[in-house]
């Protein structure tokens, strides 16, 4: 019987990358978390939305976090994550990478040249999952998870912050059908923040946060949260 694959897990602290973590504990061994922290809001390649409390995540989960800062400039942003990618390899000995792509060709076609200049695997658990069972799985498996960022029409300010659960999941349906939105967000329509997970040891509880909305555009920016014993 072989060893585990020791892999490191690309974490933006939403839903995606933080469910692609948790398939991947289920076959192999996740070594690290390593994240990007670009100062552009806009980055091209990564999630932004309250990056800050992904060390949170990471001491929640009993892992070590790898994280790069990086000016979320487009032609530099793949510079910053294969540097992140290197010191991963060289701290932690990760053989392969976990992304939680969902659909896209321009972020996973970019990670996977980059984990093949360093002799690394690209894992991407989630690439075509059937939305519905991807997001029933979220709820049945036990994560919880609220909106962190709203990008599009209609959401109004009632979702920022609002825990994701099969109420929401059923107007977000809904909203697929009437405004052509894809339901998982990964058309950059909402974000996402995990403040609990089955290999959570602890969970994460907001203390404060601000909103901040206009026009089917907002973000709910935590200033505070914590740990808790589940």
């Amino acid at each position: 019987m072989r060893e585990p694959m020791r892999l490191g897990v690309l974490c933006s602290g939403g839903k995606d990358s933080l469910f692609a973590c948790y398939r991947a504990m289920q076959e192999e061994k996740v070594a690290c978390l390593v994240t990007l922290f670009p100062e552009n809001p806009e980055s091209y390649m990564f999630h932004t939305p309250n990056l800050h409390l992904v060390p949170l995540q990471a001491e929640a989960a009993g892992l070590p976090l790898v994280s790069q800062k990086s000016r979320g400039v487009e032609d530099e942003e793949l510079g910053d994550l294969s540097r992140a990618l290197s010191v991963a390899s060289d701290r932690h000995g990760i053989e392969g990478v976990v992304t939680g792509a969902l659909m896209s060709v321009y972020q996973s076609s970019r990670i996977q040249q980059i984990c093949s200049d360093l002799d690394l695997w690209c894992f991407n658990p989630l690439w075509y999952a059937d939305p519905d069972i991807y997001m029933e799985q979220l709820f049945s498996e036990g994560f919880r998870v609220v909106v962190s960022g709203v990008f599009s029409a209609p959401f109004d300010a009632s979702w920022l912050g609002r825990k994701l659960d099969r109420a929401a999941l059923s107007e977000l349906r809904g909203y697929v059908r009437d405004y052509r939105i894809t339901l998982t967000g990964e058309g950059g329509e909402y974000e996402t923040l995990v403040l609990d997970a089955p290999f959570f040891q602890k969970r994460i509880v907001i203390e404060d946060a601000k909103t901040t909305y206009q026009n089917y555009r907002g973000i709910l920016d935590v200033k505070k949260a914590h740990l808790e014993e589940r």
